[in-house]
């Protein structure tokens, strides 16, 4: 008999719980009031292809799992942007091209793609100047690439951590940079932590604590109750839209390139449908007027810019009361602290 270590305690007891639950089959979503539904439009965003893991696995543990998350969505065919650190093209120095292989078939799934930079350098950490030089570096594979696939140069540009500056001028200077360069900013409105969620679902397929069936047990319910609560957090930011806008801006979503994302893509594409979403491309969602407004948040971290709007306007600590936070037991499995 295996002895029983912490994790495999942590597993026996949560399964325990669970089973004592209420069943949840059948029952309805949680969704918004669709007596009157707005115009819910979405954009599909990922962020730090070609593969989270990357550069610190082998391209050889992130195939398979980049396959079934390409696969997924061009079986979903809804609009997508994938957006690159180029730095994980890159082994000892040198582009790998099993890795720049990864990126094409994003390009041959109908996705665009974007620079999230070359390092996924925090601005806050390295400054404007540092930070301008990475963006340069994660264009260097991306825009012949793209020419040659017969594709427009990339036009979109998401920040690292979501972090966009401490200061006015440096954000007033990033924005001349980017547009010098021919980007614009990719906001995101429906931020989330499919990060922690993707971590916990790794340790446990990893786990040698864990028989084969306890695992794909467990995996099936990170599955099951992510999804659950990835639709809780679009509600709501749709309901933060609503309090601060008076209508449901087209919503920006925000997910990785990883093995959860693969395994779920096609359910919350699913999920998103039955709230009445349908996919947009980020053109037609930054034609929103709302997008015009200031990003006047200059704290330490990297908010939604449905939050970023609100602290603006000086909102009290009340008006951002009652977003999803993750369960307490995907934490531990996670074996993160805080969100």
């Amino acid at each position: 008999m295996r002895p029983l270590t912490s994790l495999h305690l942590f597993v026996a007891c949560l399964f325990a719980a669970v089973a004592s639950w209420p069943s949840l089959a059948g029952a309805a979503a949680d969704v918004p009031d669709q007596g009157n539904a707005p115009d819910r439009r979405i954009v599909m965003t990922v962020d730090d292809l070609p593969w989270v893991q990357l550069p610190s696995v082998p391209s050889a543990e992130a195939i398979d799992g980049h396959r079934r998350l390409v696969a997924a969505i061009e079986r979903a065919g809804v609009p997508a942007i994938g957006f690159v650190n180029e730095g994980k093209l890159e082994h000892d120095g040198r582009v790998r091209p099993e890795r720049l292989a990864m990126l094409r078939d994003w390009l041959d799934a109908g996705a665009e793609l974007g620079n999230h930079s070359h390092g996924h350098l925090d601005l806050h950490a390295v400054g404007l100047s540092a930070y301008q030089a990475d963006i340069l570096l994660g264009e260097r594979q991306l825009r012949p690439l793209l020419e040659r696939a017969g594709r427009e140069p990339p036009r979109w540009f998401r920040h690292p951590y979501l972090r966009a500056g401490r200061s006015a001028q440096d954000k007033a200077d990033l924005r001349r940079f980017l547009a010098g360069h021919g980007y614009r900013i990719a906001p995101v409105t429906a931020d989330n932590t499919d990060w922690i969620w993707a971590t916990a679902y790794l340790r446990v397929g990893e786990s040698p604590d864990l028989s084969r069936r306890e695992a794909r047990k467990l995996k099936a319910k990170l599955r099951g109750d992510y999804v659950e609560h990835m639709g809780d957090k679009l509600d709501y930011y749709e309901r933060q839209s609503v309090a601060l806008l008076g209508y449901a801006l087209p919503q920006i979503w925000l997910i990785h390139a990883n093995l959860l994302n693969a395994d779920t893509y096609g359910e919350l594409i699913a999920m998103m449908r039955k709230r009445g979403y349908r996919f947009v491309g980020l053109d037609e969602a930054m034609r929103d007027p709302a997008f015009e407004r200031s990003d006047a948040y200059l704290g330490p971290v990297g908010p939604s810019w449905l939050h970023r709007w609100a602290i603006g306007e000086n909102k009290p600590a009340s008006f951002f009361a009652g977003e999803p936070q993750t369960p307490a037991w995907v934490m531990r499995l996670a074996e993160v602290e805080s969100e």
